[in-house]
């Protein structure tokens, strides 16, 4: 799938990875990129095109599903994190909150902008996930859920609308700095070369796109007897 002479939808456009596909992609030729954030205000890149989308607000994803009509490539990248594993949320109010952005707002907008997609002749969706969607340590348990679930979902949208002919992408990758990592102290990638890790995947019709050397590790050591999922902290 070309970005060039492309439309493109990307969630959570107003800031870090976001706002790095959205200046990657019209860097490429897109002929025209919505912005998507919860307050388009916050949108001030020249040349996209700003709009009002909370992917928890089913009203919300329904509209930008009749009003960008055109879209012909999806990048479901809204998701926020919090620190603290299972046992440090007793009232299940953190975990349910991540949920209702990472899994269930990515599955909003698969589903109100698949026949978008196949009206456009297929076209292509990319999945924001995350090397925490294979490893889970307390730092981020509950996030670690949120994207290992959301890896399944988009394993499972890849079967659904394969018929359609639209390419359903992963993009996986370790810390990246941005505000979402803000205080955690870890070897980052730059935003901007995460999404051309993951554009290039995109263009080539890679599936799981593996945007750094850390992401790549964990995922080759799935299919070792040593899992990284269950090496000792």
């Amino acid at each position: 799938m070309q970005l060039a002479q492309a439309t493109v939808l990307i969630t959570g456009a107003n800031r870090g990875i976001g706002l790095a596909f959205a200046r990657e992609a019209l860097a490429r030729g897109a002929r025209r990129v919505y912005a998507a954030a919860r307050d388009p205000a916050s949108v001030s890149l020249p040349g996209v095109y700003p709009i009002a989308l909370d992917v928890t607000d089913p009203e919300q994803v329904a509209r930008a599903a009749r009003d960008c009509g055109d879209v012909d490539v999806l990048i479901n990248n809204a998701g926020i994190a919090a620190t603290g594993g299972f046992l440090d949320d007793p009232t299940l109010e953190t975990t349910r909150r991540q949920f209702e952005t990472n899994f269930f707002g990515m599955l909003r907008m698969a589903q109100a902008f698949g026949p978008v997609l196949a009206r456009n002749g297929g076209g292509a969706m990319l999945n924001v996930l995350s090397i925490a969607s294979w490893i889970n340590r307390p730092l981020l348990g509950t996030y670690g859920a949120s994207k290992s679930a959301a890896w399944a979902l988009t394993n499972g949208l890849r079967h659904e609308l394969r018929a359609q002919g639209t390419q359903v992408s992963a993009l996986h990758m370790g810390f990246v700095d941005t505000d979402l990592t803000r205080g955690i102290e870890m070897p980052k990638s730059t935003p901007e070369a995460i999404v051309r890790a993951a554009l290039d995947g995109l263009e080539a019709g890679v599936l799981e796109i593996l945007a750094d050397e850390a992401t790549r590790q964990v995922r080759q050591s799935l299919a070792s007897d040593s899992p990284a999922y269950l090496a000792p902290l």
